[in-house]
């Protein structure tokens, strides 16, 4: 991790996605404090990512991850990695192994790489920028970690807060995109209609802070004000709100431990605002339980749940499973997956690639 004055160099991954279209407007509004030396994306946008390049002239521009893992694996300050999926696990192993702070987006990479990707990192090498551990980050700066009660992570709830499971069982693939609050990419949307988003999120809060997963709660927070909470020994607990945004965290990931003024409006106090928490309804959303199972089997159980979570997603999407069938297909692969008593990547990769084939032919199956 280098210091170069009062300009950061940043590698983006993933530029054309929401994370990286988003970094690249805190880094114009900001070329005082970050130069882009790197930009990679997956390709599913080339001319936006033409543009980028052409615009903010980095010293390495690339398509894949292999272009991603090149760039993160270059000398300099912060490497933002915005892709989503599993293909960004071997970034955000470069970007540690070659001593970068790692603005870590891919929240899939260290729920797969679990101790892999802990071991390789040194301490505060991994700043996370999902708004609910950012949160979590923040409010932690309040406390030791002896004081810690507990972890709070909020959910909105998605689309289909306070619908049955009955009455999930015909929702199309638009209603599950429409989410009421956020605006991020298709596959994230989905996996927060269906919470499992959530469910990640919390086997990496338990992976980021080490705190036992019977410690990490999960709450609905409809209008996404508060990002999280952390709960100290004494009764008191620390909130970190702002309206729904990423720009917050990520500027904050690319500038840690530094704040960067004005990067979005704060909650206007002068307006009525009102904050309701409600339980998390695990018969209609199962998936935040099975992930905390998953996280506390541990190995590749984590890698697996992700692994055929993403088939079940684009089986969804293109009209192979109903929305009610990803969960049960998840479990349905984790139940016949033998966690192996050793972990490297190779064993990550397999099972990864194991749990893809296992959820394509249960679904075909179906």
């Amino acid at each position: 991790m280098r210091d170069t004055g009062s300009v950061r160099d940043v590698a983006i991954l993933g530029s054309t996605g929401s994370i990286g279209t988003q970094a690249l407007e805190i880094v114009r509004a900001n070329p005082d404090r970050f130069r882009v030396v790197a930009l990679t994306a997956g390709g599913s946008h080339p001319e936006l990512f033409e543009q980028q390049v052409a615009e903010l002239r980095p010293s390495y521009s690339g398509l894949g991850e292999d272009a991603s893992v090149e760039a993160a694996s270059m000398a300099c300050d912060v490497v933002l990695n915005g892709i989503t999926g599993a293909v960004g696990l071997r970034p955000t192993l470069a970007a540690l192994e070659a001593g970068n702070t790692l603005a870590l987006a891919n929240k899939e990479s260290l729920i797969m790489g679990g101790s892999l990707v802990l071991d390789r990192a040194k301490p505060g090498q991994i700043v996370p920028v999902d708004s609910e551990h950012s949160a979590l980050a923040q409010c932690l700066r309040g406390g030791t970690a002896e004081e810690v009660r507990r972890l709070v992570l909020t959910a909105s709830g998605g689309p289909f807060r306070g619908r049955t499971r009955d009455e999930l069982a015909h929702v199309t693939v638009a209603e599950a995109l429409a989410h009421p609050t956020w605006d991020m990419g298709p596959v994230v949307t989905i996996n927060s209609a269906t919470l499992v988003n959530k469910g990640l999120e919390v086997i990496e809060a338990h992976l980021l802070f080490g705190i036992p997963f019977d410690r990490i709660e999960v709450v609905v927070h409809p209008t996404s004000v508060v990002h999280s909470m952390v709960e100290f020994v004494d009764g008191s607990t620390l909130v970190q709100a702002s309206p729904p945004t990423m720009l917050i965290p990520i500027a904050l990931g690319l500038a840690w431990p530094d704040r960067v003024p004005d990067t979005a409006p704060a909650v206007d106090w002068t307006r009525p605002e009102t904050w309701e928490f409600l339980p998390l309804d695990d018969e209609a959303f199962p998936a935040v339980a099975l992930a905390r199972a998953a996280g506390e089997r541990g190995g590749t159980a984590p890698a697996v749940y992700n692994a055929a979570n993403e088939v079940c997603v684009d089986a969804f999407r293109t009209g192979g499973l109903d929305f009610i069938g990803i969960v049960p297909t998840v479990q349905a692969v984790l139940s016949r997956h033998d966690v192996p008593s050793e972990v490297g990547i190779e064993e990550i990769l397999a099972a990864d690639a194991w749990a893809r084939d296992e959820a394509r032919q249960l679904i075909e199956g179906r």
